[in-house]
C-alpha cells in the first residue's frame, strides 16, 4: 500500500491531466451537438465492431437452435407460397406488392432483461437499410430500426417504452395498438380496443399494414386470458410470437418510399 501512495504521488499530475482531458472530453460531448453525435456515431462502431467479433465466435454453439428457425420458417413460407398460387388464375397481373423489401441480417447484440430495450445486426446502409424500417424475426415481429452505420444498424427491441405498433385483431379487423409493459419479455398489450369489441383469447395479432414501417398481416402474437375493461377502451394481455431471447436471424423490412410518397408524408408531419 505505501508504494502504492508513493506512485500516486510520483504520477500525480500524470493523472490529474487525465483527469481534465476527459473532464473535457464530457462536457465537449454534452453541450456540443455536431461532436455528440460525432462521438456517439464512433462509439456505435467500434460497439457493433466487438459484438459482432464475440457473435462470430458465440454463433457457432448456437447453431442447432439457428438451424430449427430457419427450417420452421421454410415451412411457413412453402405454406404461404402454396396458398398463392392456388388463388392464381390467368386474369391474374399483379402477385404483391412490388414496393416491399426484405434484407436478411445477423443479430450481433440483443437485450431483454432492461425497460429499453435493443437489437443490433450486421447489416447497415450499404446493404440498403434505413431508418424507420421494420425488424422481423422467423415468427413475427422484433422491433424498429432507429440508428444505421455503414455496415451495422441498431433498432429498438418491440420490448421498448417507445415501440408501439400499429396492428389489427385478425378474426375482425380491428385496429388496434400493441406495446410492452415492461413486466415479461414473453407478454405485452393490446391498446386502444373499442369497448364494444371484447378480444377472444387465441385470437392472432397482425400489422395493420397502415404505416411504412411493416407490411400488412405480420403476425405479432396470440391474445391471452386477460383482458382489461372498463371506460371507453379495453386492454387485453398478448403472448409475443417471437422469442426475444433467440434471435438469431432476422429480416429488415419496409416499403420502398418514392420522392412523391415522402412528401406528402413530409405535408401530413407538419401540418
Amino acid at each position: 500500500m505505501k508504494f502504492l501512495f508513493l506512485f500516486l504521488k510520483k504520477q500525480y499530475f500524470f493523472f490529474l491531466f487525465v483527469m481534465l482531458e476527459l473532464l473535457a472530453f464530457m462536457i465537449l460531448a454534452n453541450y456540443n451537438n455536431h461532436q455528440k453525435r460525432s462521438i456517439i456515431g464512433s462509439t456505435n462502431i467500434i460497439t457493433a465492431s466487438i459484438h459482432s467479433w464475440y457473435s462470430s465466435v458465440t454463433d457457432y454453439f448456437f447453431l442447432k437452435e439457428a438451424n430449427r428457425q430457419l427450417s420452421a420458417e421454410n415451412a411457413r413460407l412453402k405454406k404461404f407460397e402454396s396458398a398463392i398460387y392456388s388463388h392464381i388464375d390467368s386474369s391474374s397481373l399483379l402477385f404483391g406488392d412490388t414496393s416491399l423489401f426484405f434484407i436478411p441480417a445477423r443479430v450481433i447484440s440483443n437485450s431483454t432483461q432492461n425497460r429499453n430495450n435493443y437489437i443490433m445486426i450486421n447489416k447497415g446502409r450499404f446493404h440498403g437499410v434505413e431508418k424507420e424500417t421494420g425488424l422481423l424475426s422467423p415468427s413475427g415481429v422484433a422491433g424498429i430500426v432507429t440508428e444505421v452505420s455503414q455496415h451495422h444498424a441498431l433498432a429498438i427491441s418491440l420490448l421498448h417504452k417507445n415501440a408501439r405498433i400499429s396492428a389489427k385483431l385478425k378474426s375482425s379487423g380491428q385496429l388496434v395498438n400493441v406495446s410492452w409493459d415492461g413486466i415479461d419479455h414473453r407478454t405485452g398489450l393490446v391498446n386502444d380496443i373499442p369497448a364494444h369489441v371484447i378480444p377472444q383469447a387465441g385470437d392472432t395479432v397482425i400489422t395493420s399494414g397502415y404505416s411504412f414501417i411493416f407490411p400488412e398481416n405480420i403476425p405479432v402474437g396470440i391474445i391471452g386470458e386477460q383482458v382489461y375493461t372498463g371506460g371507453n377502451l379495453n386492454t387485453a394481455q398478448i403472448r409475443f410470437l417471437t422469442d426475444f431471447n433467440k434471435l438469431f436471424h432476422v429480416y429488415v423490412t419496409g416499403k420502398v418510399v418514392t420522392q412523391e410518397i415522402d412528401s406528402l408524408k413530409q405535408k401530413m408531419i407538419h401540418e
